[in-house]
């Protein structure tokens, strides 16, 4: 199972980040995605979960949750867009990945058995740091995360 990550889009779902997540069996979308265009165009790639980011104001976004939770096959992964506001003791409740956005740098920690997972921005480039996406490869109960940047500096 291949579980497509993406954040930060700001309105901008980049070529580059689309053919990335081809073939993913899920996206998790981390916030601050723009528009509703965005998420149409994923969900046609395939099933989407997305989580409300602090620039999703528009009355398109009111219904996105803040938080959003995921179990694929034996593994459960919580979604929010700023690791700050994180409202839970993931290890205690069962979660192995925890996906945010925010920060717009990518990064890739484990913790006390959880993944911490920011798949960066894929939007437009912020500062020098990178334009970027992720992937979870889920087998046999094992994650393999990866961080790709999507667009050369």
């Amino acid at each position: 199972m291949r579980v497509g990550l993406i954040s930060d889009t700001h309105g901008l779902l980049r070529p580059e980040a689309l053919a990335f997540l081809a073939g993913c069996d899920h996206i998790v979308h981390g916030g601050d995605i723009g528009n509703a265009a965005i998420l149409e165009r994923l969900a046609q790639i395939a099933p989407l979960t997305v989580v409300r980011g602090n620039n999703d104001r528009e009355a398109w976004a009111r219904t996105i949750p803040v938080t959003a939770t995921l179990q694929v096959g034996p593994i459960s992964l919580y979604a929010i867009h700023d690791l700050k506001e994180l409202d839970i003791d993931p290890a205690a409740c069962g979660v192995r990945v925890v996906v945010s956005g925010h920060s717009h740098k990518p990064a890739c920690a484990e913790r006390n058995g959880v993944l911490y997972l920011n798949p960066g921005s894929a939007g437009r480039r912020r500062f020098s740091l990178p334009v970027s996406a992720a992937e979870l490869v889920i087998e046999d109960g094992r994650v393999r995360p990866r961080i790709v940047t999507l667009v050369a500096s």
